[in-house]
């Protein structure tokens, strides 16, 4: 009896621990069957986003400096000044220049008016001569008047006519100058008022506005700085505009689908924090297809190494504003993959546009403000009289 004892005990742990990793080995299965095999994971994701370049359209020395790293701005506000001297200068001198170019032009149509009077002239003094020759026709025979005296009279209607014509000729050609204008609509005018306009939009764009709202970063210009037009002075990252790109493998690729939901957690918040979106896209190429020295697999020694490729993944942004999240945080993605419908590219084109600034518009809404000014110029150059 005392044998028999131990026996059954033996068997008893036995028998718990087998039905213990039986129940687990049944638990892993219905998990696998109805959730496992739909959850694609990994932890090799990060946090993109838009780094929009802020650089200047014209040359000049930084002046001041309106925002540094981490703080943050708004689309519209003034981040940088630059030192505009040399481009108020240059406003100056082209004014200068519409008002002499106004008054050329001016006189042209002035010029024309008196070419027309010229001809009304030329006109009448050719019809007094053949008027005058007409005269005297009839008297060479009697001798009234003499032959000299008569080629004369014929020498001085050739003379008229030929005034005429010429009188004809440079009116046509001043005409050709002006046709179709007037002062205000003349070519010349018109290309002076441009040149105007073209410096007076260079001086406001010495001052540099944020393109977009977000946070500034990686500031390199510094207040005396001699930048050109197209450089990098800095960066602004809008941290409402970020998305994750997930690397996976290409073998876990073959159930993902364009608007699949995904879950994923940051490191910087660990497993208490969830996050929602869904798939959006794939990139057209692997990792290394893309890199600045893609791979060279022709070579003898080939390894295969198995590739991975980024898939483009949304951002909830009302989960954001309660825990933002920064460029190039890790992330562990989960995506559900149930629903198997969808496409694995995208086959819409984009007929919108996803980022807008209206920075330039305000610019050309200045300069427009330039208009009646130029009008005002042209009205008192183009004033004749005491």
């Amino acid at each position: 009896m005392s044998e028999d004892k131990p026996s059954r005990k033996k068997r008893y742990w036995i028998g718990s621990f087998s039905l213990l990793f039986l129940l687990i080995g049944i638990g892993w299965l219905l998990y696998w069957i109805f959730v496992g095999r739909f959850s694609v994971y990994t932890n090799d994701a990060y946090v993109h986003g838009n780094e929009v370049k802020v650089t200047p359209q014209v040359a000049g020395a930084v002046e001041a400096i309106f925002a540094d790293e981490t703080d943050l701005v708004e689309e519209g506000s003034l981040i940088i000044s630059l030192d505009s001297s040399n481009y108020a200068l240059e406003m100056e001198q082209l004014q200068m220049a519409l008002a002499d170019t106004v008054r050329e032009v001016a006189s042209l149509f002035q010029k024309v008016a008196s070419e027309k009077a010229e001809v009304v002239l030329r006109e009448a003094e050719l019809r007094q001569a053949k008027l005058d020759l007409s005269h005297r026709e009839g008297l060479v025979e009697t001798g009234a008047v003499s032959l000299e005296e008569f080629q004369t009279y014929e020498t001085a209607v050739i003379v008229a006519e030929a005034q005429l014509e010429f009188a004809k000729e440079q009116l046509k050609a001043d005409e050709a100058l002006i046709e179709g204008t007037t002062v205000e609509t003349h070519p010349r005018v018109l290309q002076a008022s441009w040149a105007l306009k073209e410096a007076y939009l260079n001086f406001i764009r010495c001052q540099i506005w944020a393109p977009a709202t977000g946070f500034i970063a990686k500031r390199t210009a510094q207040v005396g700085d001699q930048v050109a037009a197209g450089e990098t002075l800095l960066f602004i990252v809008p941290l409402d505009q970020i998305w994750l790109e997930a690397n996976f493998k290409e073998t876990r690729l073959k159930n993902l689908r364009i608007g699949q939901p995904v879950t994923y957690h940051a490191d910087m918040y660990g497993r208490d924090v969830e996050y929602h979106g869904k798939v959006v896209g794939f990139q057209p190429g692997t990792g290394n297809a893309f890199a600045l020295l893609p791979p060279e697999n022709a070579a003898g020694n080939w390894i295969k190494i198995i590739q991975r490729v980024p898939v483009r993944i949304t951002i909830d942004s009302e989960e954001i504003k309660n825990h933002p999240l920064l460029l190039g945080l890790s992330m562990d993605v989960s995506v559900d993959t149930h629903d198997r419908d969808g496409s694995r590219l995208t086959d819409t084109p984009t007929s919108r546009p996803l980022y807008t600034t209206t920075i330039y518009q305000r610019q050309l809404e200045q300069m427009q403000h330039l208009d009646r000014p130029i009008q005002n110029m042209i009205k008192r150059s183009t004033w004749v009289g005491p």
